[in-house]
């Protein structure tokens, strides 16, 4: 099966390309089924996080209706980006199976290892400005979390 499912996310990829969107697809697999696809649709929907594990991942929770994707499996023709990946940790996804190396998209031009040379340096360093502005009132919103009792944690 794991075949299968490698074989529709690449096929998702070629289907996005020939509609103007990206070389990438995904599909979220559940107990040995297809629960979730996605097709990367960045510049078809003007959204720079339209990435296909991106959108894999949110089908995948609208439709089990769960914000924890524990359990589930990620197909992607390529190497997850840094936000990507990120959104496959923060979905608590149990593992990644992937087609192409984020070298084979550097070499056509999806070069994400600026990237991750931006998060090791400090804030200030890094090439888009960040600037640390209103700490303590923006606390606030961490104190009320701290104190809500029926808060669900992820």
């Amino acid at each position: 099966m794991q075949k299968e499912f490698m074989a529709r996310a690449i096929r998702l990829a070629e289907e996005s390309v020939q509609r103007g969107g990206g070389p990438f697809g995904a599909v979220v697999v559940k107990d040995g089924a297809i629960v979730a696809e996605g097709a990367n649709c960045v510049t078809l929907h003007n959204d720079p996080t339209a990435h296909a594990e991106v959108s894999a991942i949110r089908n995948a929770c609208e439709i089990l209706q769960t914000f924890d994707l524990s359990g589930c499996e990620i197909y992607t023709s390529c190497e997850p980006c840094p936000m990507c990946l990120s959104a496959i940790y923060w979905a608590h996804i149990s593992k990644i199976y992937y087609g192409c190396t984020k070298t084979d998209a550097k070499d056509i031009g999806f070069d994400d290892s600026f990237i991750y040379e931006q998060i090791e340096l400090s804030p200030e360093k890094r090439s888009i400005s960040a600037e640390h502005l209103m700490r303590e009132e923006a606390l606030s919103a961490f104190r009320m979390w701290e104190k809500k009792e029926d808060k669900t944690a992820y």
